[in-house]
């Protein structure tokens, strides 16, 4: 794998597993009535078509977004709902990124002109995405005679140098009680990653300690990791939408031991979509910086011993893995099916 730091923002990048991180823009979007009175659900098609014209005519480049790259979630009961409550929310993701790439085209063989060239993309990508914040932002949409209103932000999950100011200005002010020495932080939160994308194969569906650890040991040496199910990843009872999975998602936290390493990993996660070779499912995870202390919570520290993954027991799960795939080749795994994403 490539030095994280002269990854552009716009590459994808192939890690272990088949896994395969790639670029896109996401944009929070939140619809409101221009008239709080309205009481009529709105067109989830009508605007999903109003907002892919716009990208495509309004914008200093047309953007190409299908129907997929638009998700939307109505607020299930508008009788429960506030006067000042948006009537549906949810995120933008813009993939096609490719004509960022088109004045960037020197080829240099010099590591100081590669780094020269990735932090232009850098700053290229972040320009245009502020651009396409403040040309949507704020603009009105009429869907059958009704007027509404769009707001449109981006996550904080998707926007590294806010992440990163927020932990400067975290450890220079205080850091809730915790003065062990540490000023940096070292550990990455990531959310909606498909469980069985970090399961052992034909063993298990629910993710694997030792599989997790073999995927991240490659963005640098691990301290302490955790891998969980995450039932609760987008639950909300008031949105119309459908009902989540048990065991679909998990949850990782990752703490490595040089802060060189933890920043580039969260670099390199944010502004990107996790997809599998072979899958059509493009996971849209979100990813932070753990300022909680997980493991060096009460609840965390009786499972640390576990959590730690030294590289000879990931060597042994890599060899293990192949002993079993030479069992398993000869034999059908059709006897037990259950509720997975649609590939």
């Amino acid at each position: 794998m490539r030095p994280l730091e002269s990854l552009p923002p716009t590459e994808t990048l192939e890690i272990e597993n088949g896994l395969i991180l790639v670029p896109r823009v996401k944009l929070t979007l939140t619809v409101y009535p221009k008239n709080p009175s309205v009481a009529k659900p709105i067109d989830e098609w009508q605007l999903k078509r109003a907002l892919i014209e716009f990208l495509k005519t309004s914008l200093s480049v047309s953007i190409t977004v299908s129907e997929e790259d638009l998700e939307i979630r109505r607020f299930r009961d508008l009788k429960k709902r506030k006067r000042d409550d948006p009537v549906a929310h949810g995120n933008l993701f813009i993939r096609d990124l490719g004509f960022l790439n088109k004045t960037n085209q020197r080829n240099s063989g010099y590591a100081e002109e590669n780094e020269t060239d990735v932090k232009v993309l850098e700053k290229k990508l972040i320009d245009w995405r502020k651009h396409v914040v403040e040309k949507m932002d704020g603009i009105e949409l009429n869907l059958e005679g009704i007027k509404y209103g769009l707001s449109v932000a981006v996550p904080v999950s998707d926007d590294f140098e806010k992440m990163k100011k927020d932990w400067e200005e975290y450890y220079a002010f205080g850091n809730r009680g915790y003065s062990s020495g540490r000023q940096e932080p070292d550990t990455i939160v990531i959310r909606g990653a498909p469980s069985r994308w970090f399961a052992e194969p034909r063993v298990s569906s629910k993710p694997s300690m030792l599989v997790t650890h073999t995927i991240f040991s490659t963005f640098g040496k691990i301290r302490n990791l955790n891998v969980a199910e995450d039932d609760d990843l987008g639950k909300d009872a008031d949105e119309d939408g459908d009902d989540i999975v048990s065991g679909l998602h998990c949850k990782i936290v990752v703490q490595f031991e040089k802060y060189g390493d933890f920043y580039n990993t969260l670099k390199v996660l944010c502004g990107r979509t996790l997809q599998k070779q072979g899958s059509q499912l493009k996971a849209n995870y979100e990813v932070t910086w753990d300022k909680d202390g997980f493991f060096r919570c009460p609840r965390s520290q009786a499972d640390e011993k576990s959590n730690r993954m030294p590289e000879k027991a990931a060597g042994q799960y890599r060899r293990e893995t192949t002993r079993r795939e030479s069992q398993f080749s000869q034999s059908s795994v059709d006897d037990t099916r259950r509720k997975r994403f649609k590939e």
